[in-house]
């Protein structure tokens, strides 16, 4: 890897301090910085970052050399773990100021916030779109044509349900849950709705009217697997009504004001 030309002195201070400036320009940057041989640039960028943050210089120097970091393969993740063991020795507080430069200059490098549980949330679940309020993700872990169990993991965001329905079946048949990520709710009808959470199990009769989804401040997800039966079908109904909804969610709020 070569060294790109350092300018930032001369640019800064050359009228000023031109000697200064050679010596950032030409020895540090120059000289220094290019014995990769010696210790790697990334290694260089590694020591460079601790030793300013354990004297609590966080302002554009810390800046340029987490920038330079990343552009010498310190990952993200290396990163966060160089700061977090760092914080033991040169102090919370320097350390919070660099986390907070450093999530602006790695930005692009944190993936986003994963849904959906150990299973993966999977894809849009626009098949069924008509069926739900809000959105929901499906991702199918057996194929019905090879296996008599359909199971799929289903992903709700905050807020999204799928509608009244009932699994119909002359014989057999039925749903079973088990919740694996977030909170939701499952309801019966002319029944109390029951607030789920991981490790939750539902078990859902055929010929039942029913609906289930995410609670509104919680992502959730659950696998849902169709039990065999005898001609088995879904028969979607309606909606599941703001005010139906809502009810829920105020007296669980009420009932746990912390969450």
């Amino acid at each position: 890897m070569s060294m790109i030309k350092q300018t930032a002195g001369r640019d800064a201070l050359n009228d000023f301090a031109p000697e200064f400036a050679r010596l950032n320009d030409d020895v540090l940057f120059g000289e220094v910085w290019s014995r990769e041989d010696q210790l790697a640039p990334k290694l260089r960028s590694m020591i460079t970052v601790t030793a300013l943050v354990s004297k609590g210089i966080v302002d554009s120097s810390l800046q340029h050399h987490l920038a330079s970091a990343r552009k010498n393969g310190v990952t993200h993740t290396e990163m966060a773990e160089l700061l977090t063991h760092l914080a033991f020795y040169a102090g919370w507080s320097n350390a919070w100021a660099a986390f907070r430069m450093a999530k602006e200059v790695y930005a692009e490098d944190v993936p986003t916030e994963a849904h959906g549980g150990f299973f993966g949330q999977g894809e849009p679940n626009t098949a069924f779109a008509q069926y739900f309020t809000g959105n929901s993700y499906l991702k199918p872990l057996t194929n019905p044509q090879n296996c008599p169990v359909f199971i799929a993991n289903v992903t709700f965001e905050p807020g999204c349900r799928n509608n009244w329905h009932i699994h119909r079946a002359d014989k057999g048949g039925g749903q079973i849950l088990l919740c694996v990520d977030g909170e939701g709710w499952y309801q019966e009808e002319g029944k109390e709705a029951q607030s789920l959470k991981p490790g939750d199990v539902i078990t859902i009769p055929a010929n039942v009217k029913h609906w289930h989804g995410a609670k509104a401040h919680s992502w959730f997800s659950h696998l849902a697997m169709e039990c065999p039966g005898e001609n088995t079908s879904n028969q979607w109904l309606e909606a599941v009504s703001d005010e139906v909804y809502e009810k829920l969610t105020d007296e669980h709020h009420k009932e746990y004001p912390i969450e």
